[in-house]
């Protein structure tokens, strides 16, 4: 009798860790690109790409790509929430691409999982 309740008291604690373990919530993987001018101020509008690139010798599909404009502050965010399943590590090394009539500028970011990565770049 005293080892059937000792059985079903490390059973029912067991589920109970299993379950508070188990059901953590993702936090959010977002990545923020600050487009600044030569003169390091915010640019407005600016067009930005973010895209995988294949490191194989056979070129494969870009599995990462979207684009948006930057905000009046001059940041453009994308939210990897999609992408990033927990118990991954890491979600992406991504190329920049921005844009702003005859400005352009280049960068890379490296999007970690559930935190905002952030870099920034500047257009000539």
């Amino acid at each position: 009798m005293r080892t059937n309740r000792f059985i079903a008291l490390s059973l029912f604690a067991l589920v109970c860790m299993a379950t508070f373990v188990g059901c953590r919530k993702k936090q959010d993987t977002i990545a923020e690109i600050t487009v600044r001018d030569a003169s390091n101020q915010a640019v407005a509008g600016a067009r930005v790409v973010i895209y995988g690139q294949s490191t194989t010798n056979q070129p494969a599909n870009v599995v990462l790509y979207d684009t948006t404009l930057t905000n009046s502050a001059g940041v453009a965010t994308f939210n990897f929430n999609e992408v990033y399943q927990l118990g991954q590590a890491g979600v992406a090394v991504l190329n920049i691409d921005v844009q702003k009539d005859a400005l352009t500028g280049q960068g890379i970011i490296k999007v970690e999982q559930e935190v905002t990565s952030e870099e920034t770049v500047f257009v000539q």
